[in-house]
């Protein structure tokens, strides 16, 4: 198992905020390298507004796509993670033990926004995608440590409907 270390994003200067670089677009991608994203992926913003966003419209291999900006909830935050270097300050390599050569992985970049693309329809509160952010607030109450007050008061209510 690896490790994930979030110390440089912890610093606000360490780590470059990409919020206004962070799509999730509707499709599979297929590459996995560098790409003059801002040559071809041109969002602009339209005049629709939709439950208080405004939409924004783009093209994407002759498709047509229509968006929305929306924060991450509040308390999260996104990171790009990217693999720990194995090098020292001179650039040589890292002696390492067997137990080191678990993959290490760095924050890279982070954000606190990000704009999710649908295809030919507009953005919406329906959306599965803003749809999927209600997991964490159900995540954080069944993860919630219980308290023994919990248990007087719910015990205390059921002996009151008998």
């Amino acid at each position: 198992m690896g490790t994930i270390d979030l110390r440089a994003a912890a610093d606000e200067n360490s780590v470059p905020d990409i919020s206004s670089q962070v799509h999730q677009l509707p499709c599979c991608i297929r590459f996995d390298g560098p790409s003059q994203v801002s040559h071809y992926f041109k969002p602009t913003s339209s005049e629709v507004e939709i439950d208080g966003v405004r939409t924004e419209e783009a093209h994407f291999r002759g498709r047509k796509l229509q968006g929305a900006t929306i924060s991450l909830p509040s308390g999260y935050s996104g990171f790009v993670l990217g693999q720990a270097s194995n090098r020292n300050a001179n650039g040589k390599r890292k002696a390492s033990s067997p137990e080191e050569e678990k993959p290490c992985w760095e924050a890279k970049a982070k954000f606190d926004r990000m704009t999710y693309w649908n295809h030919d329809t507009l953005p919406s509160k329906d959306d599965t995608f803003l749809r999927s952010f209600h997991w964490f607030s159900i995540a954080e109450a069944l993860h919630k440590p219980v308290k023994a007050e919990d248990f007087v008061a719910v015990s205390h209510g059921e002996k009151d409907k008998m």
